[in-house]
């Protein structure tokens, strides 16, 4: 009896995938009667990060896009892993939310376990792991930044579970035009405010060049002395402020010419014609 009561019980958090053979029955059916299922809408962010002078700067913008409508001005994209490991999150916003929230917890769960700070790789390791165990199936497009005892260190992590580690990084829709910004003006070593206004430029040059990317550039500054995250640093899309009034009176605008051009019409005839119908 309790086996079959274990059975019946509802998940309560994570990740379930048991309608994914369902679903392909359906798409596989619906192939058959000439339909086709519905694909993936596209989503836009912008997120970077590079290794500066003292540790890691990440940055991102904070609009959340449905397909072509903006569904939040001003969503976070950078989650909390460890005191001194932060995450940008590109792709589907409620995986990333989730996929941060498990690792979150499964990194605190370690340290108390190991009595040790966690390591940025260690962070990096977990994730590409819980990635690669759904498949691509959770699209969460992450980038790793943080300082530890090793060092500062920055990775990027895709949905399916593969990783780099490079001195900068972007991902997402504006991830060409950031990145652009990136090779152009990144040189090693670089001072603290020369590093932040490169990753502000690289992330509004996301928002500019790509239509799923705006609203605000947020930062977070990852040194070996703490955090700084930087909510709104920058605002590069605020909307201008309008100088005067333009409404006016019917009549008040000027006219510069007027010419009067008679019409010639041809005299037209009418004619009745009584129809007999009896």
């Amino acid at each position: 009896m309790y086996y079959s009561l274990e059975h019946c019980e509802l998940q309560t958090g994570g990740f379930c995938f048991e309608n994914s053979r369902r679903n392909v029955v359906l798409e596989s059916s619906l192939s058959e009667l000439g339909y086709k299922a519905p694909i993936a809408r596209k989503t836009g962010t912008t997120i970077a990060g590079i290794v500066y002078k003292d540790g890691v700067i990440l940055g991102a913008d904070t609009r959340a896009t449905d397909d072509m409508v903006v569904a939040d001005k001003n969503c976070m994209k950078i989650h909390y892993i460890a005191p001194n490991i932060y995450c940008c999150g590109a792709g589907v916003a409620a995986d990333a939310e989730i996929t941060t929230q498990i690792m979150a917890s499964n990194v605190e769960l370690h340290t108390l376990n190991t009595g040790r700070p966690p390591l940025v790789a260690m962070v990096t390791r977990q994730l590409k792991q819980m990635l690669f165990r759904y498949q691509g199936h959770v699209g969460s497009s992450l980038i790793v930044g943080g300082v530890d005892v090793t060092g500062a260190h920055l990775f990027s992590v895709y949905p399916h579970g593969s990783y780099d580690k490079l001195p900068f990084l972007t991902m997402g829709s504006g991830a060409a035009a950031a990145v652009s910004i990136f090779e152009d003006r990144f040189k090693p070593n670089m001072e603290l405010e020369e590093a932040k206004q490169l990753v502000n430029d690289a992330i509004a040059a996301g928002i500019f060049c790509d239509l799923g990317s705006g609203s605000n550039v947020d930062l977070c500054v990852i040194t070996e002395a703490g955090v700084e995250y930087l909510r709104g640093y920058d605002k590069p899309t605020m909307k201008g402020k309008r100088e005067g009034q333009y409404r006016y009176k019917p009549g008040t605008t000027a006219i510069l010419t007027k010419t009067i051009t008679p019409l010639s019409l041809d005299v037209v005839d009418e004619s009745v014609q009584i129809m007999d119908t009896e």
